[in-house]
C-alpha cells in the first residue's frame, strides 16, 4: 500500500471539520427562523441536519487525533444571505454541502489505496452528502417538476 501523505490528509481533515461545524450552527440558526404553517416539520428536519453535522464533526475530529494531530477550533464560514424563506435556506444549503462533498471527495483521493479505513471513511461521507443533496435538490422543486433543481440552475 502506498504511504499517506499524513499532513495534507490532516489539513483536509481539519477543513472538514470546521465545515461541518459551521453545518451545526447553520441549520440551528435557520430552524429558528421558520415561520407558518409547515414550521414543525422543517424545524425537525432541520434540526436534525443539524445533529448529523455534529456526527460527522465528531467523526472527522476522531480520525484528526487517530492520526496523531489536534483538531482545528476554527469554524467554517457562515453563509448568511439574510433572506430567510425556506427556498434561499435551502439553496445556501445546496452550496455549502456541495463544498463539504468536494472536500470529501479530495480526501478520497489522498487516501484511495493508502487506507482501507480511512478510503471507507470518505466514501461514506461522499454517500451522505450526495444523498443529503438529493433530497434538497427535491425540495426545492415544485411539486410536479421532474428535472431537478440543480439543473435548471445551469
Amino acid at each position: 500500500m502506498a504511504q499517506l501523505d499524513k499532513d495534507a490528509v490532516v489539513d483536509v481533515l481539519n477543513r472538514l471539520l470546521e465545515a461541518e461545524l459551521a453545518g451545526v450552527v447553520r441549520y440551528t440558526h435557520y430552524s429558528f427562523l421558520v415561520f407558518g404553517f409547515g414550521r414543525i416539520p422543517i424545524v425537525s428536519w432541520l434540526r436534525s441536519q443539524a445533529d448529523e453535522s455534529l456526527l460527522h464533526a465528531q467523526q472527522v475530529g476522531e480520525w484528526i487525533t487517530t492520526l496523531g494531530a489536534y483538531p482545528s477550533l476554527a469554524i467554517g464560514p457562515l453563509l448568511d444571505s439574510h433572506r430567510h424563506d425556506i427556498g434561499a435556506m435551502l439553496k445556501e444549503s445546496l452550496d455549502t454541502e456541495g463544498q463539504a462533498l468536494a472536500l470529501y471527495r479530495q480526501l478520497l483521493g489522498l487516501v484511495e489505496g493508502r487506507s482501507v479505513a480511512l478510503e471507507e471513511f470518505a466514501r461514506q461521507m461522499i454517500l451522505a452528502e450526495e444523498m443529503h443533496a438529493a433530497d434538497v435538490d427535491k425540495m426545492l422543486r415544485k411539486p410536479g417538476d421532474v428535472q431537478g433543481f440543480a439543473e435548471r440552475q445551469t
